[in-house]
């Protein structure tokens, strides 16, 4: 079994209609929202639909860690709650990871949204995950249970503990690059201008790679409160 772990915070607006979407989309997998004490009815929102819901102190990592520590599926799939997995998804993910424990890969990537540059943005992030062996979130990262152990799950880091898990993960075994396709929410590029965002990470993951704290990187790309 496949359990698919999504971490949210205030996203009651929109987390019924994708909620129904991933229902609809993987009706044999286990499905948990880890919310990580959000303001609004994200929670009240998730608990209706049947889902198993799971608190936690906010921050990505914190949430994924403690949906993973519930989780009964053999295979784990971290999801944004702004990201729509491919139709086939989980017999890709099965298919590839196999009874490979050391297995874990990631997807191809699309963003919503009009516009050249945003095509060119997803194909840059594709292009360098397989180049490099890192991957961020927004590619629904997926994994055998015991190398998800085996890694000690993710770094308990405010900001980059996708990469960080990257890089613990690929010492032990090449990511799998599957080019099935999610579509992520093109959101924060369309708020915050394109060219902006591509500067404003480079900028974050280059001052990550020499040494920059992740709670101040984080303080830098949120401000004060978490979007």
């Amino acid at each position: 079994m496949i359990s698919i772990i999504v971490p949210v915070l205030n996203e009651a607006a929109r987390l019924q209609a994708f909620l129904s979407d991933l229902q609809r989309l993987a009706p044999h997998c286990e499905i948990i929202i880890v919310d990580g004490s959000s303001s609004d009815a994200t929670l009240a929102t998730a608990q209706a639909t049947g889902v198993r819901t799971v608190a936690a102190p906010r921050g990505r990592a914190t949430q994924m860690n403690a949906g993973a520590g519930v989780a009964q599926g053999t295979l784990l799939l971290f999801l944004h709650a702004d990201t729509q997995l491919p139709a086939d998804f989980a017999n890709a993910i099965k298919a590839a990871c196999g009874a490979n424990e050391a297995a874990w890969g990631r997807f191809d990537v699309r963003i919503d949204g009009d516009g050249a540059m945003l095509r060119a943005v997803a194909a840059m992030m594709c292009w360098r995950s397989r180049l490099t062996g890192i991957a961020t979130g927004d590619q629904a990262l997926f994994m055998h249970r015991n190398l998800f152990a085996k890694v000690g799950g993710f770094p308990a880091i405010a900001l980059m503990e996708d990469i960080a898990f990257c890089k613990l993960a690929k010492k032990i075994s090449a990511p799998i690059c599957l080019r099935q396709r999610v579509v992520t929410s093109g959101r924060r590029w369309q708020r915050r201008g394109v060219w902006r965002t591509i500067v404003q990470m480079w900028w974050l993951r280059l001052a990550y790679f020499f040494g920059a704290a992740p709670d101040k990187l984080h303080r830098k790309y949120y401000g004060r409160q978490h979007p």
